[in-house]
């Protein structure tokens, strides 16, 4: 069973998933493993600047990374945004029901005898 992320831990991811470069080195990653040159190879920006938004995906728990020598292998780290998936889901689920609530309370006003303003509701 997954927990609850935090306020911050939520705060990091979206924080995270705010950018298109970060968004493009999470799809890379879905893809596999990768050394972070090879991460950093197709955007138009310094090495040091990817990694400055890898520290940021990392950060969030978004980036998983593992050293070999020289070389920095980084993998894609899911949970979060399964967390923050789930968040998104149960705020989404809370908001549907009070459309609903509200939708039943204008239905039972409609369904009531008397006088009617233009429009079909009551004044």
């Amino acid at each position: 069973m997954m927990r609850t992320p935090t306020a911050h831990q939520l705060d990091e991811v979206f924080v995270a998933l705010a950018d298109e470069t970060r968004r493009a080195i999470l799809a890379r990653l879905s893809a596999g493993q990768a050394r972070v040159t090879e991460v950093a190879a197709p955007f138009p920006i310094s090495l040091n600047s990817v990694s400055k938004h890898i520290r940021i995906l990392e950060r969030a728990g978004l980036v998983a990374r593992r050293r070999s020598g020289r070389d920095h292998y980084l993998s894609l780290d899911a949970r979060p945004l399964t967390q923050a998936s789930d968040w998104l889901q149960s705020r989404q689920r809370f908001w549907a029901s009070r459309v609903e609530r509200l939708q039943a309370l204008l239905d039972e006003e409609d369904a009531r005898p008397g006088p009617r303003a233009a429009g079909g509701r009551r004044s």
